[in-house]
């Protein structure tokens, strides 16, 4: 991996969250073979200078959780991103639309973990015994590159796509739900526009987070206690615009529901 091509990269990047306008897409920077480890290099200069600059890690987030999307994008596994705490919204509240480029929506489960997840190799158990709560959700995510014209290396390299999460506002206990039969519904301005269930996400959104606990633990960033998971769309993702209210139902874990005002 080239460094001064990965701090292009970032840079570019950067740019464009800061200044709210498209740019084009980095993978032609990261070189002809680019892979996903410089994308995950191009990612961690970003997240680096963030936490330098006083924001903090609040969880991480997964995407490509679906085979269809993998099959597309081609890759044969999910993908990671980090979660910072001020983008992290209450059930109701409004998102400042002018902070986003091109928003779409997802309906997810995020899963609380009440333990570190480090052990290296991990299996479902360990997921379970970890959790703590789970809380239904919205992710806003908001790709930089123009017109969404990206690869998994211009996801990844773009914290795969981050933008804000909105999270219910009632814990639910792991133990009183079946996470791969829940069933999600988004409704965009009182339509439905997206649903799903959890198998769709990885067969089960537990697998997806085993996934992620071992990724992490072989780059040497282990889940902990207190982090909050995105595990992955259950459903078509919604593009979004100023003035948009979102809502989503996820059974039996609640709802929750934000808004873009037009003149945010």
């Amino acid at each position: 991996m080239d460094p001064s091509s990965i701090a292009e990269a970032a840079r570019r990047l950067r740019d464009a969250a800061e200044s709210g306008r498209q740019c084009a897409p980095v993978r032609h920077l990261l070189g002809r073979d680019a892979d996903i480890e410089a994308a995950y290099a191009t990612q961690e200069v970003n997240t680096s200078l963030a936490v330098a600059g006083g924001r903090r890690v609040s969880g991480r987030k997964i995407g490509l959780t679906s085979p269809v999307v993998q099959e597309q994008l081609e890759v044969t596994h999910p993908v990671s991103g980090t979660l910072f705490a001020d983008t992290c919204v209450a059930d109701g509240i409004d998102i400042p639309a002018g902070r986003l480029v091109q928003p779409r929506a997802e309906g997810e489960i995020a899963f609380v973990l009440g333990e570190d997840l480090d052990k290296g190799e991990h299996c479902v158990t360990d997921v379970i015994s970890a959790t703590d709560y789970l809380l239904p959700a919205i992710e806003i995510v908001d790709s930089r590159t123009a017109h969404w014209d990206v690869t998994a290396v211009d996801m990844v390299a773009d914290n795969v796509c981050s933008g804000f999460y909105v999270v219910g506002s009632r814990p639910n206990p792991l133990s009183g739900v079946d996470v791969r039969e829940a069933q999600m519904r988004m409704l965009l301005n009182g339509e439905v526009a997206s649903t799903g269930r959890g198998s769709a996400c990885l067969g089960n959104p537990l697998h997806a987070l085993v996934w992620l606990a071992d990724s992490l633990c072989e780059r040497g960033t282990p889940l902990r206690a207190g982090d909050c998971i995105m595990t992955g769309s259950l459903g078509p993702m919604v593009t979004l615009a100023a003035g948009d209210e979102i809502r989503v139902e996820v059974d039996p874990l609640g709802t929750v529901s934000t808004r873009l005002p037009a003149d945010g």
